[in-house]
């Protein structure tokens, strides 16, 4: 099979591994209890850990508060926004936001908590300026833009978005996780009040993520959070550690050849496939992602069709276990053919020439079967 869905997850490096097992086998200390030398050296990989996060992120590694991954830090993040500021927190967010974003921000206005304020896109993803201006001239407390769309791959410009944001009074909320290692991301310099990564989208472990905020304190939040410290997660810190260090390293390297092999992905794919529209920016797009759509073929039934040979997704919201058409590509307006027909592609460290063009033959293949049984004409 070959693996193209690597903005789901990634797989874990084997360097990462070797790091992990390290700290699960050999240095199995309660980073919390450094009355001993076992906790203290459980403690020194949380701290060199931070440095690592703090390094790629260019930030202050005190301001690097680790979690069980991205939503976590999402929930984490727009928590102390929401406690720490005035009632209702009126929060400006776009409308292609990742759901943990969108779902929370939500239940607070339902609890009346927060007011929300949508910031539309255009047809590619793209913030649209001048109603983002609009909305902060009307009064917001905290912008919520990430940095790369998790679906379409558009990418944001978040030092102008910050830079805006802070001259009206407002702080900002960036989702990085499509994005670390892939764009820059300087937290100190553009002043970014909170940003969110994950490790399992770097090649590292699921299951831990952190929060970049040089505000956050667990005892500004609401209710009893943050009451207790936790136990830290050694393993799961050390391996997220260890996979930014590798992303700091060779990241540009890295996004500049997949860069050539999804641009080699597109050309393929365009001369197979008739009518093959791509979604989101082909200017501004992280290196890795590609997201068509083959109008006549319902990605559901491609899915079924690439079944063990090549693994890509539609991009859509999955709730209570129903697919429903991707917010993502309702809010920027494609019609209901380029929705039910699209598919995300993300290349990943093992994506290689041959799988490349393997993979283009097959997807090609599998539209022009579906398109072939639906309506009874040859695509071939």
């Amino acid at each position: 099979m070959i693996y193209l869905d690597h903005h789901a997850t990634t797989p874990v490096d084997s360097r990462v591994v070797n790091i992990v097992t390290r700290a699960m086998l050999d240095d199995y200390g309660n980073a919390n209890g450094v009355e001993n030398l076992h906790g203290e050296r459980a403690a020194s990989i949380v701290d060199r850990s931070k440095a690592s996060v703090a390094s790629l992120l260019r930030s202050d590694p005190a301001d690097v508060h680790f979690t069980s991954g991205s939503t976590e830090a999402i929930e984490l993040a727009l928590s102390h926004a929401i406690a720490s500021g005035k009632a209702p927190l009126r929060v400006g967010l776009s409308t292609v936001e990742h759901k943990a974003v969108i779902d929370y921000v939500l239940r607070a206005e339902g609890l009346g908590i927060c007011t929300k304020v949508w910031l539309p896109v255009n047809d590619e993803a793209m913030l649209d300026w001048t109603a983002f201006e609009t909305a902060l001239h009307s009064g917001l407390d905290l912008v919520c833009v990430m940095a790369a769309n998790n679906e379409v791959g558009t990418t944001y410009p978040i030092t102008e978005v910050a830079a805006a944001s802070h001259l009206f009074g407002a702080k900002i909320l960036v989702d990085a996780t499509q994005a670390v290692g892939r764009m820059e991301i300087d937290t100190e310099g553009d002043n970014l009040d909170y940003v969110v990564v994950s490790a399992h989208k770097v090649y590292g472990p699921k299951g831990i993520g952190a929060l970049i905020s040089r505000h956050f304190k667990p005892s500004h939040l609401t209710g009893l959070r943050g009451a207790h410290q936790a136990t830290p997660n050694v393993p799961g810190i050390a391996g997220m550690g260890r996979a930014f260090e590798i992303m700091e390293m060779e990241g540009d390297e890295e996004s500049r050849r997949l860069a050539l092999l999804r641009d080699l992905l597109l050309g393929r794919l365009q001369a197979l496939v008739p009518g093959l529209v791509v979604n989101g920016s082909e200017k501004d797009r992280l290196p890795h992602n590609l997201h068509v759509s083959a109008p006549g073929a319902p990605n559901d039934i491609v899915l079924l069709r690439l079944r063990g040979q090549v693994s890509v997704s539609t991009g859509s919201a999955c709730n209570s276990g129903a697919q429903e058409p991707s917010h993502v590509l309702r809010a920027m307006g494609l019609d209901a053919a380029r929705i039910e027909s699209s598919l995300r592609m993300g290349l990943g460290r093992s994506t290689s020439n041959d799988d490349v063009e393997i993979a283009a033959t097959l997807i090609a293949d599998a539209i022009a079967d579906v398109r072939s049984a639906l309506s009874g004409e040859s695509y071939a």
